[in-house]
């Protein structure tokens, strides 16, 4: 599974850690992260990562 990245702000999606502090299990792939998720960081949606 591939890590991306948030154009805005530079945090990194890593599948393996997920976001459990939002609701994403360890082990989700980023395909797998919810439509409404946002960057823990700076909010950004979905469409602002690009894969690593």
């Amino acid at each position: 599974m591939k890590n991306y990245v948030c154009e805005l702000c530079g945090y990194v999606y890593e599948p393996a850690n997920g976001d459990p502090d939002n609701g994403v299990a360890p082990g989700t792939s980023f395909d797998d992260v919810p439509a409404d998720w946002v960057c823990p960081v700076c909010g950004a949606g979905k469409s602002e990562f690009v894969p690593e």
